[in-house]
Order: structure tokens, then C-alpha cells, then sequence
């Protein structure tokens, strides 16, 4: 059971977060009539960074500062070393994800904070940014789209259900591999979805708009949000080997209590083939 005393921070931690994660969109919905002028730059194979991104980043870690003053930020522009060893609150955040879909004008790009109290994520925000959606969760008390609860889907047929997934875009040494795996999900499944946002996609599993989602290569603040909000959804969240996911890099499979055991035998058995 969650203490009273514990569940006042998270909820202080959430109300702290959505203020960071709303100053964020408000910093990328302004720059979006300038998007043309705006000069990329790369971290990476088709990985791409903005001055938009650090200013998001920027206003979100200020304001959690000011009500947070000790805490520790983990976010993907400023400080992406950070350790999650710490034993308080820190915060892992993601200012905007999905920025080659904001660099092209595609409207679905988010922003994603979670905060941490020790090794246990407490309180999750995402946001979408084009459409001002808001996710939300607290541990032990459910997670909410716009303010009303939700949950994952009750979809068990795998014939029936829809799966989201992102390509390796950045480690082309896996495609191979993903590509069986795509191909076998594909063959048994209503479709599959890939639209440039893990914060959004498992977002997605946890209102029940994805019944299942799967990805290879993943960072702490793409999915640090999106773990609290499916769990507390009622969905699974593990790695391929079928351990709990952490906030931590690599692959990611979720999905309702139905079809996370068939995706992650599908996907295993691809590895195998």
C-alpha cells in the first residue's frame, strides 16, 4: 500500500511535472511556424537535435528546479550521463520526442517526464504536443488520458489486435533481425503501426489504442513515462527475455496481459528462425 506521506510527493512530483512538460510544448509549439528556418543538428545516423529541443529542455528543468531544487535531471539533450542510481528524486525527461516528425512537419511528437524516487518511477507525464493530449499516472493509483482513467486493451485474439513498433533506425546492424521479427508479427496480426514517438506509441498501449507495442533500441527518457503509465494501466512492460523493463537502454516489448505473452514468443522465436 502506498504510504499517505509518499503519495503527497508523487502527487506534487506529477503536478510538477505536467507544469514542466506544458512550459516544454508551449517552447516547441512556438517555434513550430519557424520550423524551415531552423538548423538540424546530428548526433547520429538520422538522429537529429534542434535549439528547440535544448530550450524545451531547458524550461522543464527550471521549473522543476524551482520546486525541486535538489533533484536530478536525466534528460536526453543536457544531461543524458546522469546517473539513476540516485537515492532521491530525479527526473528523466525526454523535451521532445519524435523531432525529425516536428522537423517535417509530421503532428506527432511529444514531450515525456517521469519522476523517479530512488529505483521506483512514482508519477509519469506525456504530453502531445500537436494535439495537446495529456497522459498521466501516478504509482499505486491508476493512469488517466485527459483527466478520465484508462486502461489497455481486452483484446486477446493476436488476429485481432494492432501492434505498435519502431524501427533500429540508429543500429542498421539490427535490421536483419527486426525484419523477421516485423514479417512474423505482420503475418498474425490486424497490423502494425510505426509513427516516430515511443513516448506516444506506449502511451497508446495504455489507453488500449495499441494492444501490443515492441522496439529494439531504446533510451531512458523515450520510455521512462510510458512504463508507469501501461503498468498502471494494467498492462506488461519487459525486455525480450521477459524480465520487468527498467528506465534503461535497449529493447522494449509491452502490451495488455493477453497479447504480451504471444509478442514476446513471437518475437523470440523470429530470433531463433
Amino acid at each position: 500500500m502506498v504510504q499517505s506521506s509518499d503519495h503527497a510527493l508523487n502527487a506534487k512530483a506529477l503536478a510538477v511535472a505536467i507544469q514542466a512538460a506544458r512550459a516544454a510544448a508551449s517552447v516547441i509549439r512556438d517555434a513550430s511556424p519557424r520550423v524551415d528556418s531552423l538548423t538540424w543538428f546530428e548526433k547520429g545516423a538520422a538522429d537529429f537535435v534542434t535549439d528547440v529541443d535544448r530550450a524545451a529542455e531547458q524550461q522543464l528543468t527550471s521549473m522543476i528546479h524551482s520546486a525541486f531544487p535538489d533533484a536530478l535531471i536525466l534528460g536526453e539533450e543536457l544531461t543524458p550521463d546522469v546517473s539513476l542510481s540516485h537515492s532521491g528524486l530525479t527526473f528523466v525527461a525526454d523535451p521532445l520526442d519524435g523531432t525529425t516528425n516536428f522537423l517535417h512537419g509530421y503532428p506527432h511528437y511529444a514531450v515525456s517526464i517521469a519522476a523517479m524516487s530512488g529505483s521506483e518511477i512514482v508519477a509519469a507525464v506525456v504530453i502531445n504536443v500537436p494535439h495537446g493530449d495529456l497522459f498521466t499516472a501516478v504509482v499505486g493509483h491508476g493512469a488517466h488520458f485527459n483527466s478520465r482513467p484508462i486502461e489497455v486493451s481486452k483484446h486477446s485474439e493476436p488476429s485481432r489486435a494492432l501492434i505498435g513498433t519502431g524501427f533500429p533506425f540508429k543500429n542498421p546492424d539490427l535490421l536483419d533481425g527486426y525484419a523477421r521479427q516485423f514479417v512474423e508479427v505482420s503475418r498474425q496480426t490486424a497490423g502494425i503501426r510505426r509513427a516516430g514517438s515511443a513516448a506516444l506509441d506506449l502511451a497508446d498501449v495504455a489507453c488500449g489504442r495499441f494492444d501490443g507495442f515492441w522496439e529494439l533500441i531504446l533510451a531512458p527518457w523515450d520510455i521512462a513515462a510510458g512504463l508507469l503509465l501501461i503498468r498502471e494501466a494494467g498492462g506488461i512492460v519487459t525486455d525480450l527475455d521477459g524480465s520487468p523493463k527498467l528506465p534503461s537502454n535497449g529493447a522494449l516489448v509491452a502490451g495488455n496481459p493477453q497479447i504480451h505473452p504471444w509478442l514476446l514468443r513471437t518475437l523470440r522465436g523470429a530470433d531463433r528462425s
